[in-house]
């Protein structure tokens, strides 16, 4: 059953990938939606208002980890300690310079990966 909804995402992805537009619109209607269930569904238990709605909210998003990462992102918390710019605040030079470095270390790191197999390859010939 599982794999029948993963084909189904796949083939639905792929064919909205190509219209960015109406997926960010169908995207967003879902959302929505969803979030107009919750708060009618939370309607209905009178002990979901106010306060003890956020405070329930905040708990279930510490406890699985949510938080942090939905409203602050990784990047940020990452750049913090790293003591870097915020990406807005970077110059299109130090950008370019960063992805250069990413760059270049992913190829080494594939030229590396690349003799280990080629050793291998020898060694079993």
């Amino acid at each position: 059953m599982a794999s029948f909804f993963d084909r189904l995402e796949d083939k639905i992805r792929a064919r909205l990938s190509r219209a960015p537009i109406l997926y960010a619109l169908i995207g967003a209607v879902g959302i929505i939606l969803m979030w107009k269930g919750v708060e009618e569904t939370a309607g209905i238990f009178p002990v979901l208002y106010g306060p003890a709605s956020f405070f329930l909210g905040v708990f279930i998003l510490l406890v699985s980890g949510l938080l942090v990462s939905f409203f602050i992102g990784d990047s940020i918390i990452i750049s913090g300690f790293k003591r870097e710019k915020k990406f807005a605040d970077k110059t299109e030079k130090e950008i370019l310079a960063a992805e250069k470095s990413d760059t270049a270390e992913i190829l080494a790191k594939l030229n590396h990966i690349e003799h280990d197999l080629h050793d291998i390859k020898a060694e079993q010939q």
